[in-house]
């Protein structure tokens, strides 16, 4: 039964990263399995690294560490969600994109509740870190960078270690990041084109970026969690802007120019996002948010 309820987990994740402006690593915090998250990555980038300093015995006891019955299903479920929803969520992002912008900030802000709860220091401190990566938050996903159209090898490591990054975030996507810093269609163009050197180069900064990463949110969550919480919380509520129901171009969800809204929507809207909010409450005080499988 915990595997299952593991892949039902990794489902959800999945689901996530296939919206802009919602990552796996929100619905990771709501579930309550964040800290795990980053720990077990932090353990198989850990024992990747000894491997690539030909450390063989370093690497198997690493590997030995990892919660493989925590990690494996939660993998498996992210990959049958993209498999299995990629192609309805597109559609429904594309023909409904008021309702799915209003069902997923609500999702949002029924995260922020949910992760209050673990937020163990309420200062001023901590309240002025959140307030001020959620406006830092807000402005940067204002930004985009004008498209690359011939980047270079070392432009796409940094832009592999950037997005990856971004995905282990709440409320940022490593979709956004390439757009910000201009890498999206470039690399859309490559994985249509099969350039192979690039994609190596793009994957070798994804890989190096989640092993750095991985290693100081891991440290930072042992040693200073009411600032990280903070932040996460902040990153989230910035991240609203992202899912804003009506972008002055009407461009769908993901647009991040804000427009006023169409009054004959709101009734609409706001059911929608009651929904979300409710949801993700309900689901973080219900079974999905206790029992590890690993333990």
């Amino acid at each position: 039964m915990g595997a299952v309820l593991q892949v039902v987990r990794g489902f959800a994740m999945g689901s996530a990263d296939l919206v802009p402006g919602v990552s796996g690593g929100t619905i990771a915090l709501v579930f309550g399995i964040y800290d795990d998250l980053v720990a077990e990555i932090y353990q198989a980038s850990s024992a990747v690294g000894r491997l690539l300093r030909l450390d063989l015995d370093g690497a198997w006891r690493a590997l030995r560490d990892v919660r493989w019955a925590f990690l494996v299903p939660l993998v498996a479920g992210v990959g049958l969600a993209i498999a299995t929803l990629a192609g309805i969520l597109r559609t429904l992002l594309a023909e409904r994109p008021v309702l799915m912008s209003a069902l997923f900030f609500g999702l949002i802000v029924g995260s922020i509740v949910v992760a209050s709860d673990e937020l163990d220091r309420r200062d001023l401190p901590r309240l002025v870190i959140l307030t001020a990566v959620a406006a830092a938050t807000f402005v940067l996903l204002g930004l985009r960078g004008m498209a690359m159209r011939d980047p270079g090898l070392a432009v796409m490591f940094a832009g592999g270690a950037s997005a990856i990054t971004a995905m282990i975030l709440p409320g940022i996507s490593g979709s956004f990041i390439l757009l910000m810093i201009g890498l999206y269609q470039h690399l859309l163009d490559v994985v249509h084109q099969r350039g192979v050197v690039e994609l190596a180069v793009f994957t070798a900064g994804a890989a190096t970026g989640l092993a750095m990463f991985s290693a100081a949110l891991h440290w930072l969550l042992e040693h200073h969690r009411a600032t990280v919480m903070a932040s996460l919380i902040g990153l989230m509520a910035g991240s609203l802007r992202v899912l804003w129901m009506w972008p002055t171009d009407q461009g769908g969800v993901g647009d991040v120019r804000l427009g006023t809204p169409v009054w004959a929507d709101v009734p609409l809207v706001l059911a929608a996002g009651v929904v979300g909010s409710v949801g993700v409450v309900v689901i973080a005080r219900l079974g999905l948010r206790r029992g590890d499988p690993s333990r």
